[in-house]
């Protein structure tokens, strides 16, 4: 008798986390950095030089806390897409 392999139970497909450019973020992607998990709510906007782009961001289980975000546009940041 030949036995059988165990089968591989298959793990849910969690959010991977990425590290983007600013210029990539989309609403509803999540920011992930030393304060903490934030979700984009508004759109991307950039400075007139583009070397600065921001978004509007939404703390992560607090409706209430919402800021305005910028970063340098070389610079990557780590996000979380659904």
């Amino acid at each position: 008798m030949v036995a059988r392999r165990p089968e591989k139970k298959r793990k849910r497909a969690q959010p991977a986390t990425r590290r983007v450019l600013p210029m990539e973020l989309r609403i509803g992607d999540r920011v992930v950095d030393e304060t903490g998990e934030w979700e984009v709510i508004g759109p991307l906007y950039r400075s007139p030089g583009g070397k600065n782009a921001g978004a509007r961001v939404r703390k992560v289980g607090r409706v209430d806390v919402t800021e305005v975000r910028t970063w340098s546009a070389h610079e990557r940041i780590s996000v979380k897409r659904a």
